[in-house]
């Protein structure tokens, strides 16, 4: 679980990250009751107020705080410097971020512009810190990782996506111009998925996948440009809806450009996870193979989505299927990782009474648990065609995935802490 150049020393407590890791599938299990209640009429358009509250839930109440939560503690060891004022900065993000998402799902599903208002001030109060400490920490780094350009890049893609959506709420509620809604919906949306969280997900994996996965290091040309691709994509498909006079066919140019760099890295993870040094499969390794088969299957077929409840589906399939998925896989070992490690730092001279990591975190209950993922996965995907039960089952399975995933990482907090471990 080390690897050269890791700096950690330099980690945070256990329980700032912890935290995020908790509170996260709580919001994941939010995000599916909304589902369940709201039937099939949450997959009959991608501006109904529900589906609306469902995405956010998921984007940046179960992704959003479960990646700041992993940055919190991956830049410091990656990177080799602390955080500044981490522990404010945590605080911030956590009390932000959760508030805020529960405050913008209720604006978006009652209309209120107050609230609408008021979750763009409680997230900017929790991301600003973050991207500040963010900027500093990368700048201060003499570091030579394969991840220090992807966070520069996905940091980038944080602060787009939370100008456009501030922009987006002062137009909705009409204390600026109205620009085009739809244009300005998908740019935000763009540089949320590709931006933030597909570029943030590729650089990490460049860390984690060989460290965790035991399998080879990614190509140099791959670490060295996918993610520059990627960046360059979005930036093409943003200059043609905004800029005046430019070929709007550049967007679809740019579209293929993100999708055949995210199919990619996708195909890559997949290839080099089959040459991995060990045989045995395990609950992660299932999570990430699930995760890169569906960002496969939106790159392929993301080009040609034109009609509503396509687009619907690829949502489902990137955030349910890829980003979720990964994001889940990651927990189970890092979590795992973090409290033994910090209870061989707080305990020394007794390893001997220390749980190993596969203690913290039951293999048969992430099993269980990825199975449930699965089964709602599929079955949300197929609901925009298929009759209302469908959606909700699938939704049930999401519920029941989100408070066993939770169930899980409660189990090694109360572990490590009865191991005589301090947050």
């Amino acid at each position: 679980m080390t690897g050269p150049g890791l700096s950690y020393d330099q980690a945070p407590p256990l329980g700032l990250p912890l935290r995020f890791f908790l509170v996260a599938p709580l919001f994941l299990a939010l995000a599916g009751s909304f589902a369940f209640f709201s039937g099939g009429s949450l997959y009959a358009s991608r501006w109904n107020p529900a589906t609306l509250a469902v995405t956010h839930l998921l984007t940046l109440g179960f992704l959003g705080l479960a990646m700041v939560g992993a940055l919190l503690q991956m830049m410091p060891v990656v990177l080799g410097t602390r955080l500044p004022a981490v522990r404010p900065v945590a605080w911030a993000g956590l009390i932000g971020i959760g508030f805020g998402t529960l405050t913008l799902a209720t604006g978006l599903v009652s209309g209120e512009a107050a609230f609408l208002i008021a979750a763009a001030a409680l997230l900017a109060a929790g991301l600003l810190p973050f991207l500040v400490a963010m900027l500093l920490g990368v700048a201060r780094s003499n570091a030579v990782s394969v991840v220090a350009w992807p966070m520069r890049q996905a940091w980038l893609g944080l602060l787009a996506v939370l100008v456009l959506g501030i922009w987006l709420v002062f137009a909705l509620t009409g204390h600026v111009a109205m620009p085009d809604v739809v244009m300005l919906t998908d740019s935000h949306m763009i540089w949320g998925l590709g931006g933030w969280v597909l570029i943030l997900v590729t650089g990490v994996a460049y860390q984690v996948v060989p460290m965790l996965q035991l399998t080879p290091a990614y190509p140099a040309p791959a670490t060295r440009w996918l993610t520059w691709f990627m960046l360059l994509g979005l930036a093409g498909y943003t200059t043609s809806r905004f800029v005046p006079g430019v070929d709007p066919g550049l967007a679809d140019v740019s579209l293929w450009f993100s999708a055949g760099s995210a199919l990619a890295f996708a195909l890559l993870t997949l290839w080099l996870q089959k040459r991995r040094r060990r045989k045995l499969g395990d609950a992660t390794l299932s999570f990430w193979r699930f995760g890169m088969a569906c960002l496969a299957g939106v790159a392929i077929a993301l080009p040609f989505a034109q009609d509503e409840k396509m687009q619907i589906m690829l949502a489902a399939l990137f955030l349910l299927g890829f980003a979720a998925s990964v994001v889940c896989g990651m927990l189970y070992k890092i979590v795992p990782f973090l409290a033994w490690f910090h209870l061989q730092a707080q305990r020394p001279g007794q390893a001997m009474t220390i749980p190993n990591m596969k203690q913290f975190v039951s293999e048969k209950m992430a099993v269980r648990h990825l199975h449930l993922h699965v089964t709602g996965t599929v079955l949300v995907l197929a609901a925009p065609w298929l009759p209302g039960f469908v959606s909700q089952a699938g939704a049930l399975a999401w519920m029941a995935s989100s408070g066993l995933l939770w169930l899980n990482l409660l189990r090694a907090r109360r572990l490590f802490l009865a191991s005589g471990g301090i947050l």
